[in-house]
């Protein structure tokens, strides 16, 4: 059971990998959990060709359409073991099985670190969201809560004043923002809301009231906020690439890692949360392990 690429992960970026490896007609197993990290999101946005449409009907979609190349597998099961040999890599699954690789591309995706507050995580993805690009156009002109504490937080107001001007900050505690964008805050009129939030009450995941520790209340649709994340996997440690100062996996501009052989695409290796960003990145990780086993194999004479 020996493939030219093992693919950890059949989201966007590894199918897109899966379909360009495919019609080059390499040999390819994709290994999937099933468990996308948009997977609560209702509507893919920004993705010319499937704006509005859900995230799992794009990945349906795409997977049936790689599937079509005899040359692609795919496996629903979960990675957890890789290794390099000396020819190449070994991947073992929770299932017991182990595959061998010629090359590995790490398209595993990253885990967004819910807040341990009661209908965060049932709004996260719906009415809790982090990208204005994917979600802006959707909640323009109405009013947008930004979650945040730090000294980014200006500058992700300053982002989203392009969608509204009814904006308002909420700290979760006592502000820690620098007193200068306090100053332009309040320049602008945009009101930081410094009380501890007890809960997100909500409707299906639409965000209806935040309620406070004090007993306050506030009515508001839309909150904007940006997690931290963790990986999906540990495959990266395990097989020694490093990452960048973000914390994500360091790649070149063709996708390989910092450990020979070993490719990265999407959220992984990303800080850009896109589904277009994601499938690009794929297209390219399978043009260049290609390109790579290609010099790997006995030339023209």
């Amino acid at each position: 059971m020996t493939f030219d690429t093992i693919i950890i992960g059949g989201s966007y970026a590894g199918l897109s990998a899966a379909m360009t490896l495919g019609r080059s007609l390499r040999k390819v197993l994709i290994i999937d959990s099933g468990e996308p990290c948009n997977r609560q999101t209702p509507r893919a946005h920004n993705f010319i060709t499937h704006d509005g449409h859900s995230p799992d009907q794009i990945r349906s979609l795409a997977k049936e359409q790689v599937l079509q190349y005899d040359t692609v597998t795919f496996q629903a099961d979960k990675a957890i073991k890789a290794q390099k040999l000396s020819n190449g890599f070994e991947v073992r699954t929770e299932s017991g099985d182990t595959y061998t690789g010629r090359t590995i591309l790490l398209a595993t995706g990253v885990s967004d670190q819910m807040r341990p507050i009661p209908g965060f995580a049932e709004c996260w993805g719906t009415s809790i969201i982090h990208c204005p690009y994917c979600h802006g156009y959707e909640v323009r002109n109405s009013p947008i809560g930004i979650l945040s504490n730090s000294g980014v937080t200006y500058d992700f107001v300053r982002l989203l004043s392009n969608w509204s001007k009814d904006l308002h900050v909420f700290t979760d505690g006592p502000c820690e923002l620098p007193e200068d964008d306090c100053t332009k805050l309040r320049k602008h009129g945009i009101p930081v809301i410094e009380d501890e939030i007890q809960e997100f009450r909500h409707e299906a995941g639409q965000l209806k009231t935040i309620v406070f520790k004090n007993g306050l209340t506030t009515d508001f649709p839309t909150l904007f906020v940006r997690t931290p994340f963790s990986f999906a996997t540990d495959l990266h440690e395990q097989l020694g690439c490093k990452l960048t100062e973000d914390g994500y996996i360091q790649v070149d501009a063709f996708q390989r890692a910092t450990v020979p052989g070993v490719f990265a695409a999407g959220d992984a290796a990303h800080a850009f949360r896109a589904v277009s960003v994601a499938t690009g990145s794929g297209t390219t990780a399978g043009a260049y392990i290609h390109h790579d086993l290609m010099h790997e194999e006995e030339p023209l004479a």
